[in-house]
Formats: structure tokens, sequence, C-alpha cells
């Protein structure tokens, strides 16, 4: 199966095009699971397996953010390799590493997320330029989401910046990333923020089939109104990512996991104007 197909099924079965990013920070998790797990690794795993067990109804995807796992060292990575284990193999799990490197360098990220913890999808920033891009591409069950237009204030110091006659980098990104995909067999997908509506036509319409990671919805504030008619052309899947506003939801309320729940559910229901038209 390749990897449009398992995030097809993914997106079908959860009737949902909700990603759910998982950003532990042990200071911010609830209290009352903090007084439970001194260790900080064994609190993040055990925040995050419960975040997965009360969203997994309501999200296609989850997307580990790696940084808040290598902060701890080994025990960190170790409680990513066992969160991996929790999520439901009938969801797409995407590695936001957004790593970016030449040659062997970019070949050991490859062995690292797609074949030592088999992640079906990572995140790649191109700025080093498209070979570092490479080494990922000979594998159709796997995906990539290359960094085109994010969602941070500072994507306008170059990604939205005019460049070879296009409106932004971004635009140029994703024509480059068109052309790749015509010789690559691992899906080329593209993160693109919905803190950008205003930029993100160009960027599309370059590469209308690839599927995307979209985020700013939720505690950045981008709107789904404006991004449900950014995509009313769009043929690539695209993931919603809501990472804070979601897996904090709940406080330091004893319930916070059906708090978090009750925010995934409403966000995914918020959503289905959107994800009609993919299921």
């Amino acid at each position: 199966m390749n990897y449009t197909e398992k995030l097809k099924r993914s997106v079908k079965s959860s009737n949902s095009i909700l990603c759910v990013g998982l950003d532990p920070v042990p200071e911010n998790i609830p209290q009352t699971l903090r007084n439970q797990y001194k260790d900080d690794a064994e609190l993040i795993f055990e925040f995050c397996r419960r975040v997965v067990e009360s969203t997994k109804v309501h999200a296609c995807a989850f997307k580990p953010n790696v940084a808040f796992f290598e902060a701890l060292g080994v025990p960190g990575w170790e409680a990513f390799e066992k969160l991996l284990d929790v999520i439901p193999s009938n969801r797409i799990v995407i590695a936001d590493a957004k790593r970016g490197d030449i040659g062997n360098t970019a070949s050991m990220y490859k062995r690292t997320y797609f074949d030592r913890y088999q992640n079906d999808a990572i995140t790649l920033n191109p700025l080093m330029g498209l070979d570092t891009l490479d080494p990922f591409m000979n594998d159709s069950s796997k995906g990539v989401y290359v960094l085109a237009l994010t969602s941070n204030s500072g994507s306008a110091d170059f990604l939205q910046r005019r460049f070879q006659g296009r409106l932004s980098l971004g635009e140029y990104i994703s024509e480059e990333l068109s052309k790749k995909q015509s010789v690559c067999s691992t899906h080329i997908g593209m993160v693109v923020g919905a803190t950008q509506i205003e930029s993100i036509a160009p960027v599309l319409n370059a590469f209308p089939q690839s599927n995307l990671l979209i985020p700013g919805i939720g505690a950045q504030g981008g709107s789904i109104v404006e991004l449900d008619k950014a995509l009313d052309r769009h043929t690539g899947i695209p993931v919603v990512n809501s990472s804070r506003g979601i897996i904090y939801a709940g406080g330091d309320e004893e319930n916070w996991s059906e708090l978090v729940s009750e925010k995934a559910s409403e966000l995914k229901e918020n959503l289905n104007r959107i994800t009609v038209r993919y299921v």
C-alpha cells in the first residue's frame, strides 16, 4: 500500500482530517499526572499515551515532535519508541523532525525515521537544496512533508519573499517539488500554514496533487473558513494539525483526558466542511 492510499484509509476510517501534534512539555502536563510520575521520560510517555487513547477516534494522524523527546536524552528516545507502539496501526504517524542535510547525513536521518522507527512520514527542510530530499525518495509506502510556507511569522524572512519571478520562495519550492514527484516513488507533501492564507494559493496551484500538513489552526489562530476556501480545488489530501490547543485543553483538571477528547472532537467537527471532500 502506498502512502496516499494509507492516508486515504485513515481519513475514511476516522472520518477526519485532524492530526494531533504531540509536543509534551513536562511543566505543562496536568499536575495530577506529574504527581504520579517524577521521571520526565516516563511522564511524557504516559501523557502522550493517554492523549492518543483519548483522541484516536477523532484523528487520522499523530505528529510527535521529536525535539520534545530528544531533549531528554536516551530516556526520551526510549519514550518516543514506546509511543510509536501505542499509536493505532490504522493511523498515520508523522515524525516532526524538520531535518535537512546532504548525502550520508540525510541517509542516516532516513534510516532513523523510516527504517528504525517505521514512521509513515517525516517533515523535511529543503533550504540546503532539493538534493537533501533524495535519500527519502525511493519508498512508495512513505511520505515526506517539505516546508513550503510555514505558519510562524518568521516565514516572512525567506519563504514569503519573491523569488525567481514567483510571488514567493514557497511557490518556487512547490514548483520544484512537483517536478521531483514525477521521478520519485515516495509521496512528496508540503507543510503550508493556515496562518498564511493570503499567500497560499500560488503554492497550492503549483503542486495541486501534494498531500498537505497544515499547522496554524487552534492556538495560532488560523481560520477554518478561510482554509476551506483555499483548498477548494486542491486534490491532495490535507491533514490539519493542532498540538497545544488539544493536548493541553484539560489544564490541571482531574478529568483532563476527557477534556482533551472533547476538544479533539470539537475540532474534528469544525473541520468536517473540508473533510467531506476527501472521504
